[in-house]
């Protein structure tokens, strides 16, 4: 099986131990992992922004890159989504947890994580993906992420009182309605904190980049960690 990993722009440039988690994630797991070098932008921030018609060159060089892998997988809901969506793969682009759960058939990891955890899903994670979502039987939650996490050994799982409520960072809605955002992710973080979380969890870095923003303006205490490093620092 030959999977390539696709990290995102602002992983590369912010968060990059969060890629090389990822690698080093998939690599125990059992997957033989390739990184195409000449990978860029896959074109999500052009299209959320009504320029998709100038991303064709980031479409093309993205193919270009990942047609000749099995699989093709990223720790970004956001990019995944954008790519399942808007670029030509014949269906083999997948996140993180989703390949995990749905390609590797991975429910439980052995591992220990001895931490207070909050569980940030994602808007594109859970309203694009379906990562998380309810049952049409017992309307009980499900979340992939979830799943993989609740086993590791010393794991506390904390409630939440909004599971599913965004965070405000939204691409270029920050930017373009910077006091919402704010507002939105301060009430995020709070929830977290209202619970007791040591360190929140997430599985899209703008996320946690979004939070921990707020985080360290406030000078609170608690962290942000991508699964990707939770995961491989648990079954290290």
């Amino acid at each position: 099986m030959k999977v390539a990993l696709f990290v995102p722009c602002y992983m590369d440039q912010f968060y990059p131990k969060t890629a090389i988690a990822t690698l080093e994630l998939l690599e125990k797991l059992g997957c033989e992992v390739f990184y195409p070098e000449n990978q860029t932008c896959c074109g999500q921030p052009m299209a959320n922004s009504g320029y998709e018609h100038l991303s064709g060159s980031c479409t093309a060089l993205f193919q270009d890159n990942f047609n000749d892998y099995d699989y093709v997988v990223s720790p970004s809901g956001s990019c995944t989504l954008h790519v399942k969506e808007h670029i030509e793969l014949k269906g083999k682009v997948y996140e993180l947890i989703e390949f995990i759960t749905d390609v590797l058939k991975i429910q439980s990891l052995e591992g220990s994580f001895p931490h207070k955890v909050g569980l940030h899903q994602s808007c594109h994670g859970q309203r694009g993906l379906f990562l998380s979502q309810m049952s049409e039987l017992n309307a009980a939650p499900f979340s992939k992420p979830e799943l993989l996490l609740r086993n590791l050994k010393g794991i506390e799982l904390q409630s939440l009182s909004r599971k599913d409520e965004c965070c405000g960072f939204g691409g270029t809605f920050c930017v373009t309605e910077e006091a919402v955002s704010v507002r939105m992710g301060k009430d995020r973080v709070a929830d977290h904190m209202h619970s007791g979380v040591e360190i929140i969890i997430g599985g899209d870095t703008s996320c946690l980049m979004h939070m921990e923003g707020i985080i360290k303006r406030d000078n609170n205490a608690i962290k942000v960690m991508h699964i990707a490093e939770v995961l491989n620092q648990a079954i290290s």
